[in-house]
């Protein structure tokens, strides 16, 4: 017997601590095999420059290398102050172009010093993963600085796994982790609610980056292709970049895996009345139509607009306490009502963004607790917001087809590939 549960996550993106209240389902824990890919896609990334000559080691020994963490208010003057290093030291390190991002130190940022007879002998600055900033001296004695760049290796690995008891605990199993496990989620939201639709017996496969640099392992990156089988339905994404630098997901015939609109615009623990064509209002005390769908969430949980639009109204409305109205083009609108408040600048005509934040869930107007009362309607006519057909973003226009299906290609065998592997490990 299915059970749904608390939200995974919205499509509209949801934080991580919302992507731990997972949809459950009943059954034993997920399955899931993890695999590291054997792939490596180097960066073409330039050599590393040499570090500046070093002077001969005088008599005095230099002290051992010290570590200044910037903190709050720091500039680089009171933080290399602080290590008593002189300030005509300072004055040219200052002066030296390369040197220009110690002007920008931000707090939790660190800086490693060398310091012989209470004088700066060299210093390390991480200007990002790739690049550090060396400072040290000619052999005149004056500072020098140059920018080294190490390589980045970015390496596919691949996972997969079946949904026993959730998708977040099949994920993990599998070797995903949380921030990952949210990005699958919000590929696939506009198609798949993750907090109604999932079931027992679901399967994803996933093939993503690892960032490794000198050979060790940095980070994850991004998720390059993606199955998910939910109820007997496949569904698939591939990352593409367009030559103008424009990244997105699209299904194996080029369209947008992008709607225009999110199916839920509220990260919610449940949905407590759905779109009805007669429903007895719990304030009122008669019987009515329920145009919309109420998600219950926390006061305060933010309310993020379903789609690009202007906003057509904003303020109080009636039984529906504090609402935005936006319209979508000539076709479109979407109502959000019983807010606690609305975000700031939100106003009439102003312009608002797929996933932006309008507002905060409250309880005004015509509520009995907190929650979204969200609507949706077509040319004015309101429609069920959880199966209205959403309308696809733009597919890649037809002179990207060959490239795309050149990136896709190598990307999608190697799905099929999981898939039978899941189906023979299924079958034993």
């Amino acid at each position: 017997m299915h059970r749904t549960g608390r939200l995974l996550v919205s499509a509209a993106g949801a934080s991580l601590a919302a992507a731990l209240l997972v949809t459950g389902v009943s059954g034993a824990e997920g399955e899931a095999v993890h695999e590291a890919g054997p792939v490596v896609l180097p960066l073409a990334l330039p050599a590393p420059s040499p570090v500046p000559a070093q002077p001969a080691a005088p008599q005095t020994p230099e002290r051992p290398g010290t570590v200044l963490t910037v903190r709050g208010g720091d500039s680089l003057w009171s933080l290399l102050r602080r290590a008593d290093v002189p300030a005509a030291t300072i004055t040219a390190l200052a002066r030296l172009p390369e040197a220009a991002p110690l002007k920008r130190l931000r707090p939790g940022e660190r800086l490693e010093l060398g310091l012989r007879d209470g004088e700066l002998e060299r210093l390390r600055y991480a200007l990002d993963e790739a690049r550090t900033l060396v400072v040290g001296r000619a052999a005149d004695g004056a500072l020098s600085a140059q920018v080294t760049e190490v390589p980045l290796e970015i390496r596919l690995a691949r996972a997969q796994g079946t949904v026993r008891s959730s998708l977040y605990e099949a994920a993990l199993a599998a070797g995903l982790s949380e921030r990952l496990t949210l990005r699958l989620a919000e590929i696939f939201g506009w198609d798949i609610d993750f907090a109604l639709d999932i079931r027992e017996g679901d399967r994803f496969a996933v093939i993503y980056e690892q960032v490794y640099r000198d050979g060790g392992y940095l980070r994850d990156g991004d998720i390059v292709a993606a199955e998910f089988v939910n109820r007997g339905e496949r569904f698939r994404a591939v990352r593409y970049t367009t030559p103008d630098g424009r990244t997105d997901y699209y299904d194996p015939a080029g369209r947008s895996l992008r709607k225009a609109f999110l199916r839920a615009p509220v990260d919610f623990r449940r949905i407590t009345s759905r779109f009805q064509a007669e429903r007895y209002h719990p304030v009122l005390g008669v019987r009515r139509p329920h145009r919309g769908v109420d998600y219950a969430a926390a006061i305060g949980t933010p309310i993020r607009a379903t789609g690009d639009g202007r906003v057509e109204f904003a303020g109080w409305k009636g039984g529906y306490g504090k609402t935005v109205i936006l319209r979508h083009g000539a076709t479109y609108t979407t109502l959000y009502a019983h807010m606690s408040r609305i975000a700031r600048g939100i106003r009439a005509g102003r312009r608002v963004r797929q996933g932006q934040v309008i507002g905060y869930v409250g309880r005004t107007g015509l509520a009995t607790g907190p929650h979204l009362h969200y609507e949706f309607r077509v040319n004015g006519v309101h429609r069920n917001p959880l199966t209205v057909p959403l309308p696809q973003a733009e597919p890649l226009p037809a002179a990207l087809r060959a490239d795309f299906e050149r990136v896709a290609a190598p990307l999608l065998a190697q799905l099929d590939l999981l898939e039978r592997f899941a189906v023979a490990l299924a079958e034993r």
